[in-house]
């Protein structure tokens, strides 16, 4: 009887270990795909389920749409219409991250679901590190630009730059608030992540790239004064760059982009305590990652064809150009599987006058285009 009893409990004890090692595996699942979840705005804020204030200005989504944790609620709630310029810069990054890759095997597919940029933000590769940095930046910019346009409550134009600055011109006008951009990007976005794993530390890493990317292309704009626009004297501020500037930039680190490793420096013996974890690269001989250098740790995918496990489309039925050795050449970008050709009539707008005051007339134009496309 006691021995029965004993094999009960030990069968007890081993059901119940299984099951806390089921809701660990599945926490941890969890808090990977909880990264990015915010993405999903950009699908859903939309007139009919933001909530206004009495000057009608955007404060919140619908908290039924659950898309947000607590902090970012909190920090929407803390900072009135700036959720505006969140889901315009999520729309800016996503269609700046199109541009980029418009001609490359994977080509920033998006859908619209809650899950913006599909399974590819599940594995450490170039493309996710890529779609962390740009949306992070996304965000940075929009904010900042929204401050100096008076559009969010808590900020404004950044007026810490004031008095002489040269021989021939002043500090003054309204500078981009790019520094309120990256203090809320940094609390907004990063409070998506959890762990202390390898996914996590690139992914604070890529998307601190993106803001310092912003912050760091920001120029001097000046404006004239003086006797019939003489520039005896200018006044001059800080602007934010193009949004094309900086996915240029992120292209560019994207390209040599460094694969990383976790790794941990070891103890201090000042404090007696361990440092904490941090990223190096997996070939020793290659230099340690800049804060603004694109970091990854996993093989891409074979975007060539579909792939339901890792998410990809596949580049079948896809554009390619017949003449370019290019990426966007039929050979390379159709993965050596040949392409069809086909034609088509094109109508456009031509001919175009203005007509004073205030008209534009056109004709339209048909013309037989050769289109290839992959097979």
């Amino acid at each position: 009887m006691w021995c029965d009893t004993m094999r009960s409990l030990a069968l007890l004890l081993g059901v119940k270990a299984a099951c806390i090692l089921l809701v660990s595996s599945l926490a941890g699942t969890g808090a990977v795909n909880n990264s990015g979840r915010w993405w999903g705005i950009v699908n859903v804020a939309s007139s009919a389920n933001l909530l206004t204030n009495s000057k009608n200005v955007q404060l919140v989504l619908d908290p039924s749409l659950a898309l947000l944790s607590r902090r970012q609620r909190r920090l929407i709630r803390q900072n009135p219409g700036i959720l505006h310029a969140i889901s315009a810069g999520l729309h800016t990054a996503i269609k700046e991250c199109k541009w980029q890759f418009q001609n490359r095997r994977w080509n920033c597919p998006t859908t619209h679901s809650p899950a913006v940029f599909g399974k590819i933000i599940n594995r450490g590769c170039r493309e996710s590190a890529f779609v962390f940095a740009i949306t992070s930046a996304g965000v940075t910019h929009a904010v900042a630009r929204s401050c100096s346009e008076g559009s969010i409550e808590s900020c404004t134009c950044d007026y810490r730059r004031r008095g002489p600055g040269g021989p021939d011109w002043h500090w003054g006008g309204c500078s981009d608030n790019v520094d309120f951009g990256r203090m809320f990007s940094r609390e907004f976005v990063d409070s998506s992540e959890r762990g202390r794993d390898l996914r996590y530390l690139t992914n604070l890493h890529n998307n601190e790239a993106g803001r310092l990317t912003v912050s760091s292309e920001m120029r001097q704009e000046c404006k004239c004064h003086g006797m019939s626009g003489s520039c005896t004297v200018r006044t001059c501020w800080m602007r934010l760059p193009s949004f094309r500037a900086v996915g240029d930039y992120l292209k560019d680190r994207f390209d040599g982009a460094s694969r990383v490793v976790y790794a941990n420096k070891g103890s201090n013996r000042a404090s007696h305590r361990a440092d904490p974890r941090h990223l190096e690269p997996e070939n020793s001989a290659h230099k340690p990652p800049s804060t603004k250098d694109l970091v990854y740790f996993e093989k891409s995918p074979n975007f060539c064809s579909y792939n339901g496990k890792t998410g990809t489309t596949g580049t079948t039925g896809r554009t390619c150009n017949s003449s370019s050795p290019a990426l966007d050449g039929c050979e390379l970008l159709c993965c050596g599987r040949g392409f069809k050709t086909r034609t088509e009539l094109v109508t456009e707008r031509c001919h175009c006058t203005f007509h004073w005051c205030c008209h534009v007339s056109c004709l339209n134009c048909t013309s037989t285009q050769t289109v290839h496309e992959c097979l």
